[in-house]
Parts: structure tokens; sequence; C-alpha cells
């Protein structure tokens, strides 16, 4: 008989651990993120390629001094060879400043929480420029990823109560 009663209040005791469990958040502790890390980290990015992009401006000079300067124009050609370097200067600029812009906003957004998928879309963009691209954007997608994270972008999310539990 003793023995029966001690079966059921384990069982009880175990029942009541497993709804427990459940009832308590996922997380014992505050969980960390990265993000204010990596909105700082975007912003320096951000800024290292604008400029970058200063080095594009100095191919579009040397192109334009390649077609304007004092070279014998050799009426053999089809194209001036200046003509290549403005194009590829101008494009490359085009591009580099657009990505520095794009990388500023992302660190932007990442300090306010807001704008999710464009700020996954950004590291992902960021992992074709080098290696510092490549490792901001592996890391900032490794972060977002995380389910605390992710919800910190959510409507309605509170800071001061990151779990949802009424005090």
């Amino acid at each position: 008989m003793e023995t029966n009663q001690n079966q059921e209040n384990q069982q009880r005791q175990s029942e009541f651990f497993q709804q427990q469990q459940y009832q308590q958040p996922y997380y014992q502790y505050m969980p960390t993120d990265n993000l204010s890390t990596f909105a700082t980290l975007h912003l320096v990015k951000g800024i290292l390629t604008i400029l970058f992009s200063l080095f594009f401006l100095l191919y579009m000079f040397v192109g334009t001094a390649l077609t304007f300067g004092s070279m014998n124009n050799d009426p053999d050609l089809p194209f001036h060879p200046g003509s290549i370097f403005i194009v590829i200067g101008a494009v490359g600029f085009v591009i580099t400043v657009t990505i520095g812009i794009l990388t500023l906003l992302a660190g932007k957004y990442m300090k306010e929480r807001r704008n999710y998928n464009f700020i996954f879309a950004i590291s992902i963009i960021n992992c074709i420029t080098g290696i510092l691209g490549i490792l901001l954007g592996v890391f900032t997608i490794l972060d977002l990823n995380k389910p605390h994270v992710k919800a910190q972008f959510e409507p309605g999310y509170d800071p001061q109560n990151p779990f949802g539990q009424n005090a």
C-alpha cells in the first residue's frame, strides 16, 4: 500500500514538473544577442565601402586623362582606351556607393529593430564584398536566425518584458 502511494506521488510530481517545464519560458536567462555590435559594424562597413568608392573616382579620372590628354589619336582604334576606364569607374562607383548606403541603412534599421528582411538581404549581399563583408554577413545571418532575435523585430515587442509574461 505504501509503495503504491509512493508511486502515485512520484507520478504526480513528474507530471507537475512536466507541466511546469512547458509553462516556463524556454530561456532561464535573458538571451543575449549581438545586434548592437553588428549594427555598429554595419555602419563601419558602410563607411569603408563608400570610402572605397573613391578608388573608382580615381579610375574615372585616369580614364578622363587618357581620353583628353595629349596622346596622339590613332585613327586605327575603333574606340579610345580611356573610355573603358571611364565606364568601368562609373559602374564601379555606382555599385560601391549603393552597397555602402544600403549597408548604412541596414545598420540603422538594426539599431531600431525594424525591417528584418531588408537587414537579412543586405547581410547576404555583404557576403560578396570581400572578407570583411563575408564575416559580417555570415555572423549577422546567424544572429538574425535566433528565435529571440526574430521576436525583437515583431510589432508589439516589449523589451522590458521579452518573454511576454504577465508580471
